[in-house]
């Protein structure tokens, strides 16, 4: 039990994709301007974690290790990813249209978002059990909406914020996202 809490609270705070990996940037810095892309595309993304996870798990353990071919991982795993996202995208399209319109291109690119690649990788890396993977994926997950609803919350304020005119854009995203980080580095102390 102690193990699943430490893989929970890493995944979520220390060992947080975006803020302490800087897997995932793209997504972060595009479709957190507004709560409700944030929040769409951090459950689409762990919707896929968790997906692809439960696939490459015994994908990598039962079929490529025994046959010698782990060193296929990567490309094996991107083609579940493509499999999920692909998923993804039909549901929202025909579910959640406005959804699918407001995460635009960013969607498709879940495919290529290091941060769903990373967690399948780590989990293999870090010889998690199949469980623990899960548990992994789910709130690597969570962890990365979390960051993008926090987030979208600090753009919506600098939008206010009398910023002077050589910092307005994307060097004010980019310091308020290294203080978010910042922030973050203060739970690393809860794990030796």
């Amino acid at each position: 039990m102690k193990a699943i809490a430490a893989i929970i609270l890493s995944a979520m705070l220390t060992d947080n994709f975006v803020l302490s990996k800087f897997m995932g940037i793209c997504p972060f810095l595009g479709v957190s301007k507004k709560l409700d892309s944030a929040s769409g595309m951090g459950i689409a993304v762990t919707f896929v974690m968790i997906c692809a996870t439960i696939v490459t798990y015994p994908i990598h353990y039962f079929i490529l290790v025994p046959n010698g071919l782990a060193y296929l991982d990567t490309v094996v795993f991107i083609l579940v990813i493509a499999l999920f996202v692909q998923l993804v995208e039909t549901a929202l399209k025909k579910l959640v249209p406005p959804l699918y319109k407001s995460l635009g291109v960013y969607l498709p690119l879940i495919t290529t978002n290091c941060a769903v690649l990373g967690v399948t990788v780590l989990n293999i890396d870090n010889n998690y059990t199949f469980v623990q993977s899960i548990v992994n994926a789910l709130f690597a997950g969570l962890g990365f909406m979390l960051v993008l609803v926090i987030f979208s919350g600090v753009r919506r304020k600098m939008e206010y914020a009398d910023i002077p005119e050589t910092f307005k854009g994307v060097p004010a995203t980019l310091i308020a996202a290294s203080i978010v980080s910042i922030s973050f580095m203060g739970f690393s102390g809860l794990f030796s």
